[in-house]
């Protein structure tokens, strides 16, 4: 009887030495295979006791294998499985079924576990992306939007709405396409993004230099800090309505604490569930509004006079620009996917969505309110109280936390870098080093608690650059060259087939920008934000809150 053993030595490698009297050389491609034939003797002799007290296994008298490593590998589990079995006979075999238990026992736990987490934790797909886009581009600015409408009039606030919508688009596309360029750039160099969040100033760096991430670093941070603080201000405006017991200050304080625990959240693959809930919960207040004002009718003596003033008008304008603008965190988004090169139409599609929530809700409750809606910037404020109104309130109270996070995590990352702990595998150790972020967000939104007001000047003064301006110039300069564009990861799209085309639309995004969005409304905002700190001052405990009679 005779066995096959073989020992396979790579070229150039470390070989094993063989031991036996006989061998012969076959040259294979790269490797040189040396076979040697032993008689079954000396095997019998070393495991003869295994083999006899388990003599299921009857070795034939020459086992031959197309490959010699599997030769090895399957004689080493015969001979284990063997040593295993003997043991096994010797105790009775009953450890060995409980251990089996155990075995399947714990391996349907952790089945279990990793659905659970597969669900509701990790998130990477095409479908958590838009989720994602959905639910963060539309939050307490729902609220805002007829407010809105009561600057610029019916006709402005639905072409501002749609207007704004599709060049928000255009230029989440120029982010992705920035994105993957720089990735792949990165990548050509060998570079790892294991444990490497990428983030939009690291494209600028990459792409056009440190000038320009030093721009999109400031902007980019200076916006999220100030869209977290409005999620802070929006949450003690809105519990105001369903108990007034406390000021909205007050209000403020309590939520700011809780808004903290986003610090547990480590980056967007784990924010699955909580996106896929906040949409469900901005689509029923939306139509909670639509038709709260459908059925609540026209109010008495209601007028729709806008546009009236010019400071109004921008200043409506930019709040739709900002409502638009929640592509701060694309790049993140981007990252956390499975395949970042399918999100290019997600933001569209997206969009598209969010303006069947938006449109409705504002015409409505604009058409019941009208003019009143220029003191009330809440659309709360105005509908009557009912279960539906506290339940809408609590859903947008829940999600607004949920904004909270997606607007603080891509500041959480950049403070971890900043102290060495981004790449550290402790959720506990990085939440106790994203804790800072939060202290200066809750302590804006203290002195600053102008609700509707603060949306137009963080939309004239930071989203106009943040996510039109840069984004549109960046991509001009990247592919300013003729190498550029031949060698670039993503061509231009289908429906705008030319460089020359993108090139336009591009500079008319710039120009609007800036002339409408940074120059009229920039000085429509910050004029009317400046009103409202003298008419209510900052700290204001109670803004816009209506007089409480005696009972």
């Amino acid at each position: 009887m005779m066995v096959l053993a073989a020992t396979v030595e790579a070229r150039g490698g470390e070989g094993v030495n063989p031991t036996h009297e006989s061998n012969t050389v076959h040259n294979i491609g790269d490797s040189r295979v040396t076979m040697t034939v032993t008689q079954s003797a000396l095997r019998k002799e070393q495991h003869s006791q295994q083999l006899h007290s388990f003599p299921l296994f009857n070795y034939p008298s020459l086992i031959h294998f197309p490959s010699p490593l599997i030769s090895a590998k399957l004689d080493t589990t015969m001979v284990n499985s063997e040593a295993e079995a003997t043991d096994s006979k010797q105790n009775g075999g009953g450890h060995h079924v409980k251990e089996a238990e155990d075995g399947g026992t714990n391996e349907a736990s952790a089945s279990c576990s990793g659905v659970v987490k597969k669900l509701f934790w990790h998130g990477g797909s095409v479908y958590d992306a838009w989720f994602s886009c959905a639910s963060n581009q539309v939050a307490q600015v729902l609220l805002t939007l007829p407010y809105s409408f009561s600057q610029l009039g019916m006709l402005s606030g639905v072409l501002f709405q749609v207007f704004y919508g599709l060049m928000g688009s255009w230029t989440a596309y120029l982010i992705s396409c920035l994105y993957l360029e720089y990735r792949s750039r990165k990548e050509r160099e060998n570079f790892s993004f294991k444990n490497h969040i990428i983030q939009w100033f690291e494209v600028l760096d990459g792409l056009l230099g440190p000038y320009w991430k030093a721009v999109g670093l400031a902007f980019n941070c200076t916006f999220l800090l100030f869209g977290s603080v409005i999620q802070l201000i929006a949450c003690g405006s809105n519990i105001y309505y369903i108990n007034d017991h406390l000021n909205k200050r007050t209000w403020t304080y309590i939520f700011g604490a809780c808004c903290a625990l986003t610090v547990l959240i480590p980056s967007y693959h784990n924010y699955r569930v909580w996106s896929f809930l906040g949409l469900g919960m901005t689509t029923y207040t939306a139509w909670y509004l639509t038709i709260a004002a459908l059925v609540h009718g026209q109010a008495a003596g209601v007028t729709h006079s806008a546009p009236t003033k010019m400071v109004l008008y921008f200043t409506g304008a930019t709040n739709i620009l900002y409502t638009f603008g929640g592509h701060a965190v694309t790049v993140e988004i981007m990252h956390a996917m499975w395949k970042p090169r399918k999100f290019k139409s997600v933001y569209l599609l997206a969009t598209l969505y969010v303006l069947t929530l938006t449109l409705p809700s504002a015409i409505s409750v604009y058409w019941a309110f009208g003019d009143q809606l220029l003191d009330h910037a809440n659309a709360f404020s105005l509908l009557p109280k009912s279960g539906a109104r506290d339940f809408a309130v609590i859903l947008m109270l829940i999600h607004q936390f949920i904004t909270f996070g997606f607007a603080c995590t891509p500041l959480y990352f950049v403070w971890e870098k900043v102290l060495g702990f981004h790449t550290s595998k402790s959720v506990l150790l990085r939440a106790i080093v994203r804790l800072p972020v939060v202290a200066p967000i809750w302590f804006l939104a203290i002195i600053f608690p102008f609700f509707g007001p603060i949306n137009s000047a963080v939309g004239a003064l930071l989203v106009t650059f943040t996510v039109y301006i840069i984004p549109a110039a960046a991509h001009m300069l990247t592919y300013r060259t003729a190498s550029a564009r031949e060698n670039a990861v993503e061509k231009p799209p289908r429906f705008l087939p030319s460089w020359a085309a993108m090139y336009m639309v591009n500079a008319f995004v710039v120009v609007w920008t800036l002339v409408v969005g940074v120059g009229f409304g920039g000085w429509a905002s910050v004029t009317n934000f400046i009103r409202q700190i003298d008419s209510f001052g900052l700290f204001a405990k109670c803004y816009q809150c209506p007089p409480k009679h005696p009972h």
